[in-house]
């Protein structure tokens, strides 16, 4: 068994939070970056999104993907918890591009070192408590939205016009609602720039003091 703090647990879960475009997948690279690969598992809140399945494709171009309540958060807690007790889920999978989930599912083993990362998974009460370690990546707004345009165009499939519309409808007023706010929770704050070696490491040596 592991022992972080006062919590006595046999699988340290990270959950890495921050702003669309901020960078947590850069962050997550990097953290795992040289471990094995056969003792560490990423989660991506990405893949919780609802099921849209019943609804159009207009229908789903209206939906505020940036408030918690797009988000299965119930299925990801379950799927932590039964992962932490050493048994497999089946995690969903979601396609951007159809703005839903799709009928396949990808087999997720427990490992010794989970991360989740997502923009709300720090401002969920139940999803924070599954955390041994919460981390908050922080970007400079203008960097966040010129990454969240150029994904949205190049790999979502939107044009420039509706890239901008969910940004100002949806993107810029739920950070400020939810994804901001949860920083208060964070136990380290990574700056997503070139002097975040420091606080990259210092998660590093925690996950390989883990591993040992």
């Amino acid at each position: 068994m592991f022992i972080f703090g006062d919590k006595l647990v046999g699988m340290l879960i990270i959950g890495i939070a921050g702003g669309t475009g901020s960078g947590k997948t850069t962050v997550v690279n990097q953290i795992v970056d040289q471990l094995p690969m056969e003792e560490v598992g990423v989660i991506s809140q990405d893949s919780y999104y609802n099921d849209l399945t019943h609804m159009d494709r207009a229908e789903r171009s209206q939906v505020n993907f940036d408030h918690p309540s797009s988000i299965d958060f119930d299925l990801l807690i379950e799927h932590l918890k039964e992962l932490r007790q050493g048994r497999s889920v089946q995690t969903p999978i979601y396609s951007f591009v159809e703005e839903t989930r799709l009928p396949q599912t990808i087999l997720t083993l427990p490992r010794k070192v989970m991360i989740v990362e997502g923009i709300l998974v720090l401002g969920h009460p139940q999803l924070r408590e599954q955390f041994d370690i919460k981390i908050f990546v922080h970007a400079d707004p203008d960097e966040r939205l010129i990454r969240r345009l150029q994904r949205d165009i190049k790999e979502r499939g939107h044009d420039l016009d509706k890239a901008l519309s969910r940004y100002q409808r949806a993107v810029k007023p739920m950070h400020e609602q939810f994804i901001e706010p949860s920083k208060a929770f964070a136990d380290l704050i990574i700056p997503n720039n070139h002097y975040n070696t420091v606080a990259v490491d210092v998660v590093r040596t925690i996950i390989n003091n883990k591993l040992v």
